[in-house]
C-alpha cells in the first residue's frame, strides 16, 4: 500500500494543502511549528481515525474552519486503487471509502495500515499496560481478520458483566462468565500466536542496531493462567462485586520485553530504549509484508530527536531496503546524513503550513 496522492484540508496551520508522494522514502524538512509534524499527523488521522498529538480532536481543527479533511488516492498490494478520506468536526466522523459513506474504522484501518515514530514512543516500553496491548493488538489485527470480531465479542460480555457487578445481580453472571471464558481464550490465543511470530522478526532488527543477548517477548495473558480463566473468575467474584469491574482477563494483558529474564525498561539507557521501541515498531511492519505481503506505511516525527548519526544512516538504509512508504520530519536537510545511497525518494519543505517539493 501507498500513498499516491495526499490531499489535507483545515488541519492544524495546513490550510489546503495537496502533495504527491514518493511511492517510497519522504523527506519533510521545515523549522519547529512549520507544519512538517501536521503532515504526519494528518497522515495518522487518515488511518487511524485519532490524532497521535492529543485526544480532542477539535484542537487540531484549524481555528477558521469547522472540520478538518484529509484524503488519499492509495495503490494496494493487488494493484487496485482506493479512494480514502475522513471528515471530523470534533463531534461527528464521516469515512468514505471509493466515495461509499458508513464505512466503520476498521475498514480505514486496514485499507491503510500505519506505525509511527515519535519522540514519546518510548512510553511503549515505559508506560502502563494499555499502550502495549493496544501495540500488540494492532498487529494482530491486521494479522488475522478473525481477531476484530472475537475481540468485540469478548469486550461485550465484559461490558455486560460489568453492569451486572455494578447492579449486584448475579443470576445471570454465569451467562456472561461462560462468554468472556470462550472469547477470551480466543483472544489470548490469537495475542499468543501472533507473538511468537512476531519474536525472530523482532530480534532479526534489532540486531541491526543494538547488540544485546537474550532478549525475549513474553505475553501477559491478564490472568493466572496457572488456573483456568472460569476458575480466576469464580475467585475473584467477591472482589469484583466490592470495586464493581472485572479484575481478570485479556482486558488487563500486557507484554514484556525481556533482556536475560530481566525487563527490559528497568536497566537499558534511553538511547537502548529508543532503538528497542523503534525495532518493535519496524517489525509490526515486517511481519504484516511477510505474512500478508502487504506493506504499512512509517510514519517517523522528529528523525533527529530519536536517533544519533549513525543509528539514523543505518535505519534509512533498512527503511530503503524494506519496500514500503515512510515520511520522516527533520529540522535541518543535514539531519538525515547522507542521502547518496537511497535511490528513491523525495524532499519537502514546510513552511507557514504550506508544502513544496525541493
Amino acid at each position: 500500500m501507498s500513498l499516491l496522492k495526499l490531499d489535507i484540508y483545515g488541519v492544524r496551520n495546513i490550510q489546503k494543502e495537496s502533495i504527491i508522494p514518493s511511492p517510497a522514502i519522504n523527506l519533510i524538512v521545515g523549522e519547529n511549528a512549520s507544519g512538517k509534524s501536521t503532515l504526519i499527523e494528518a497522515i495518522f488521522i487518515l488511518g487511524r481515525a485519532k490524532s497521535f498529538r492529543c485526544s480532542a480532536i477539535k484542537s487540531v481543527i484549524n481555528f477558521t474552519q469547522n472540520h478538518l479533511v484529509v484524503s488519499a488516492q492509495t495503490l494496494q498490494e493487488n494493484g487496485s486503487h482506493l479512494h480514502l478520506g475522513i471528515q471530523l468536526d470534533g463531534k461527528n466522523i464521516e469515512i468514505r471509502i471509493n466515495q461509499q459513506s458508513k464505512q466503520k474504522r476498521s475498514d480505514l484501518a486496514y485499507a491503510l495500515p500505519l506505525q509511527l515514530i515519535h519522540p514519546k514512543s518510548y512510553e511503549l516500553l515505559d508506560a502502563g499496560s494499555q499502550i502495549r496491548r493496544e501495540f500488540l493488538d494492532w498487529g494482530v489485527f491486521n494479522n488475522d481478520q478473525n481477531f476484530l470480531p472475537a475481540w468485540r465479542r469478548f469486550k461485550k460480555a465484559l461490558s455486560q458483566r460489568n453492569a451486572l457487578l455494578k447492579t449486584r445481580r448475579l443470576e445471570q453472571i454465569n451467562v456472561w462468565d461462560n462468554e468472556l471464558v470462550y472469547y477470551g481464550t480466543i483472544v489470548d490465543s490469537y495475542r499468543q500466536q501472533y507473538l511468537e511470530k512476531f519474536k525472530p522478526v523482532f530480534i532479526e532488527i534489532i540486531g541491526r542496531f543494538l547488540a544485546l543477548d537474550g532478549l525475549d517477548l513474553r505475553l501477559v495473558s491478564g490472568w493466572d493462567t496457572t488456573k483456568e480463566f472460569s476458575r480466576v473468575l469464580i475467585e475473584d467474584q467477591d472482589k469484583d462485586l466490592r470495586y464493581g469491574f472485572t479484575h481478570s482477563g485479556p482486558h488487563r494483558g500486557d507484554f514484556q520485553l525481556l533482556v536475560n529474564n530481566r525487563i527490559a525498561k528497568d536497566f537499558v539507557s534511553r538511547g537502548q530504549l529508543k532503538l528497542l521501541v523503534m525495532s518493535l515498531k519496524l517489525a509490526q511492519v515486517q511481519l504484516l509484508a511477510n505474512e500478508q505481503s502487504q506493506t504499512g506505511c512509517i510514519l517517523i516525527d522528529d528523525f533527529a530527536a530519536e536517533l544519533d548519526v549513525v543509528n539514523r544512516a543505518k535505519l534509512l538504509h533498512y527503511l530503503s531496503e524494506m519496500a514500503c512508504q515512510v515520511f520522516i520530519t527533520a529540522t535541518e536537510t543535514q539531519d538525515f546524513g547522507d542521502l547518496s545511497q537511497i535511490k528513491n525518494y523525495k524532499m519537502f519543505h514546510v513552511e507557514h503550513g504550506t508544502i513544496k517539493p525541493v
